[in-house]
């Protein structure tokens, strides 16, 4: 059997016309070849490994629009901008910052196919006017970017991509790519599934980030780890990110920092949208040489030059762990990932992670009322039960997942005729009780890698389901080993001692 003629250097082409590339990176004509060749795709690479060339590519070589499902409003105005500069090619957005005729007027261009590559805020594939205008496109290419945010077993789940598969479907299922940064073979196995990929081709590139050293430092008492952490920002390279689990205390040590002379901002959910763009700006800008924030300060943050991630407390799980301090040293250069630890703040951390039981009650309204009224708009339906949009589709997913409700073309919802209300409320209870169990699974992993006396690295690259064998020698663990001189907690400086 012939092999297959290969795509590399039409897609070469095309990058260097449309892109202005003279080459490829690793991992790239892989994935648009796979999608060129008809399959679903997904694509886990780290962030700056150039992801949005690939769907940009693909894009060019095939015939219709292009949608991209992306939460970063920035991001999303970012690359308009740019596929803007390219020859023959229009780009738009669509998201909640926009006013009402703005929003007509893309819908308009994109229904008349006017746009080649079209970005939209996952919510707003909430409205039936969005949902109208895309069944009516040429859509060939569907792209959901920061794809782990479907997975309730990922790091930063997000209830408006669950509807993204039922979305696609209704498209008439155009060629999904669907990208992410970071996922263990569970995220992968859930993206695909909630995507409803088609015999889908993945690609995951490495996930060693070798200049990243890695240490963990135990503290007995919170005021001992807190001067810590301030001598230590005090006396590191910068800029740096200090995570931490509260807003309280994210602005507690922006107070204790500034106490030092430390230039220091505090960014969490609690802020009003136009200050958090406004502090995350003077940051990115340089303006600013420490961050301190909660896990609000994530997605999209590319700043190649960040020299230091410290957590002031235990992330609830090492896929969050992970993704956090990779956003460190991304331009290559020695950074620096430390975790302050106090057994303590396990028990902190299992008291919010833990979830909810289910509403019992709650289902079997939802379940009725669709029942009742046949088919519903979820708006209405949202009302009728006094839900939040949020939290409604969350309960829906549910339902559809234990198979009790499902989603018609035109969004509306309606009872699956077989299926047996009590049985799928009953599964609906099960599947929350193994969530529980699982978030407690994964913050006993983290607790597991804080105490271990093993190599860090290899910890954690095997936890991603990629192969290593220590020592990495660049973790305090592996430096110990060697009996190299080690940074002393309470000191907190970068200095040697024995």
């Amino acid at each position: 059997m012939p092999a297959k003629k290969t795509r590399t250097p039409e897609i070469l082409r095309t990058a260097r016309e449309r892109l202005g590339f003279e080459s490829l990176r690793p991992g790239q004509s892989e994935a648009v070849t796979a999608l060129l060749d008809g399959h679903d795709t997904l694509v886990v690479q780290p962030t700056g490994s150039g992801k949005s060339a690939i769907y940009q590519l693909a894009g060019h070589m095939m015939e219709g629009a292009t949608v991209i499902v992306s939460p970063l409003i920035a991001l999303q105005k970012d690359q308009v901008d740019s596929i803007d500069g390219q020859p023959d090619t229009a780009a738009a957005a669509l998201n909640s910052t926009q006013p009402l005729s703005e929003v007509r007027e893309e819908l308009e261009k994109v229904r008349h196919g006017e746009i080649d590559f079209f970005f939209l805020a996952p919510e707003q594939l909430r409205k039936p006017a969005t949902l109208e205008t895309l069944s009516r496109a040429a859509i060939s290419l569907f792209v959901v970017d920061e794809a782990h945010c479907i997975s309730e077993w990922g790091h930063d789940f997000r209830p408006d991509y669950i509807r993204l598969g039922t979305v696609i479907e209704n498209l008439g299922h155009p060629r999904v790519l669907a990208m992410t940064a970071t996922a263990t073979a569970r995220v992968r196995d859930e993206i695909v599934e909630r995507l409803r990929m088609r015999n889908p081709r993945i690609f995951v590139q490495g996930f060693d980030r070798p200049n990243i050293s890695l240490r963990v430092d135990n503290f007995r008492t919170d005021s001992e780890k807190r001067d810590a952490l301030v001598h230590r920002v005090q006396w590191s390279e910068k800029p740096g990110i200090v995570y931490t689990g509260t807003r309280r205390a994210a602005e507690e040590i922006v107070e204790a920092l500034a106490a030092d002379g430390i230039d220091a901002l505090f960014y969490h959910g609690g802020l009003k949208a136009k200050d958090r763009h406004r502090i995350q700006e003077r940051f990115m800008e340089g303006n600013a040489s420490v961050m301190v924030a909660t896990n609000a300060f994530g997605l999209g943050i590319d700043k190649p030059d960040i020299r230091f991630v410290y957590h002031y407390d235990v992330p609830e799980s090492l896929d969050s762990y992970y993704q956090e301090i990779g956003r460190a040293g991304r331009d290559g250069q020695p950074a620096e990932a430390a975790l302050f630890f106090r057994l303590e703040d396990i028990g902190a951390q299992s008291f919010k992670v833990s979830e909810a039981k289910v509403d019992i009650r709650l289902l079997e309204q939802v379940v009725e009322t669709i029942a009742e009224e046949q088919s519903v708009d979820p708006d209405s339906l949202a009302e009728e039960v006094g839900l939040s949009p949020r939290k409604l589709t969350t309960t829906l997913q549910r339902l559809e997942d234990a198979g009790a409700v499902e989603t018609l073309a035109d969004g509306a919802l309606r009872t699956v005729a077989s299926a047996d209300p009590v049985q799928a409320i009953q599964l609906v209870a099960e599947n929350q009780e193994l969530r529980r169990s699982t978030k407690k699974e994964r913050l006993m992993m983290m607790h597991e890698y804080a105490e271990s006396s093993v190599c860090r690295r290899q910890i954690l690259l095997e936890y991603f389901g990629e192969s290593f064998e220590g020592p990495c020698g660049n973790c305090d663990n592996c430096e110990a080993d060697a009996s190299q001189g080690r940074v002393d907690p309470k000191l907190g400086t970068r200095r040697e001692v024995a």
